[in-house]
């Protein structure tokens, strides 16, 4: 018997009943690398098959990058022949294939594939932040805070590490929220066709050459660092980063994203809200990325869930963590340092343990 066996299998199940919504017939296609946890993977493929679907469990040495600098390691051709005619992807190996050539053609030509990064899951992880979590007031609280910044103009973020950045949400000529820049809100529901994220986040790309200010990463930073032991300091002039201060951590994440050449590693692709009830700081971004109150940031490659239709292609993808963040949506705050402090959104955030 493994850590959280029983769970495991609890939550699996309520993942592919309740998120995914997997139907008889259906082609669910599970890739993972050397680095992943097996029980994880085997026990989503057992919840699949529960569901009369038919897993496809794929299994890959381990890159040595993510997104597109995972490629040369990837069977490019063979993995992108699957994934075409799949109707689930999950990709729960260590290493993401988000934003890889894989990825960016099975989501342009495959019309009806549903997908999600689970990179890194271990039981723990997954019974946390699946298993144990209130989906329907969790589906009310995201949307709630969706609408209210979907129709902000501008918006403020600050953090007691020292972050002050602040940008325009993208308008059309009507003073509308642009189609083009959609609000990805993950509160569970992965029934649809696309990319999806794990849920309890929210995310979106503003008015790029409106972002100024400072960004301190003072959680994790992937690729390459993973939890930071000190903070990363971040001068951001209309969108692009001009300058990375702090620690070796930071020097490093500095070298690493001007070693691909590539200008759009030195700007940024969108940020997002973190809002699982589960998630704690590990390490592992994808659950990072979802810490409560914590708000994060992503370089260079811009996906096609937040810019449609086909994002902006760059040489690879890293996110920063940063905590306790408070928010001002027109000069109105609605979260202070992680907190709610807006009274519509207290007492659901109450009921989510928050």
């Amino acid at each position: 018997m493994f850590l959280y066996e029983y769970e495991l299998g609890k939550a699996s199940t309520v993942f592919m009943r309740d998120l995914f919504k997997v139907k008889s017939g259906e082609t669910v296609v599970i890739t993972s690398d050397t680095e992943a946890d097996p029980h994880v993977v085997d026990a989503f493929a057992s919840a699949a098959f529960a569901f009369d679907a038919k897993p496809m469990v794929i299994w890959m040495a381990s890159p040595l990058g993510v997104s597109k600098a995972a490629d040369p390691m990837l069977p490019v051709e063979a993995l992108t022949a699957a994934l075409k005619e799949a109707d689930v992807w999950l990709e729960m190996g260590n290493k993401w294939l988000l934003y890889s050539t894989p990825y960016d053609i099975a989501m342009k030509e495959n019309k009806k594939l549903r997908h999600m990064s689970l990179q890194g899951m271990t039981p723990d992880v997954i019974v946390r932040i699946i298993g144990r979590v209130d989906f329907p007031n969790l589906k009310v609280f995201m949307e709630k805070i969706t609408e209210m910044t979907k129709n902000a103009k501008h918006i403020r973020m600050a953090t007691p590490a020292g972050e002050d950045v602040e940008f325009d949400m993208a308008k059309t000529a009507d003073g509308k929220p642009d189609p083009v820049h959609p609000m990805d809100c993950n509160y569970g529901d992965a029934s649809a066709p696309g990319s999806h994220m794990m849920p309890g986040q929210i995310g979106w790309a503003p008015v790029f050459d409106s972002i100024n200010g400072t960004i301190v990463f003072d959680g994790a930073l992937d690729p390459p660092c993973r939890k930071l032991e000190a903070p990363a300091v971040l001068t951001i002039e209309a969108g692009k980063i001009v300058k990375v201060e702090g620690g070796k951590q930071a020097l490093q994440w500095d070298a690493w994203t001007k070693s691909f050449n590539d200008p759009m590693m030195r700007k940024l692709a969108h940020v997002c809200y973190g809002f699982n009830p589960g998630a704690k700081l590990t390490g592992n971004i994808v659950e990072d990325e979802r810490v409560w109150g914590g708000t994060e940031w992503g370089v260079g490659n811009v996906g096609p869930i937040y810019i449609k239709p086909y994002g902006i292609s760059g040489a690879s993808h890293s996110d920063g963590i940063c905590l306790n963040t408070s928010v001002w949506l027109d000069g109105k705050q609605i979260m202070d340092e992680g907190k709610m402090i807006e009274p519509e959104l207290i007492e659901l955030a109450h009921k989510l343990g928050h």
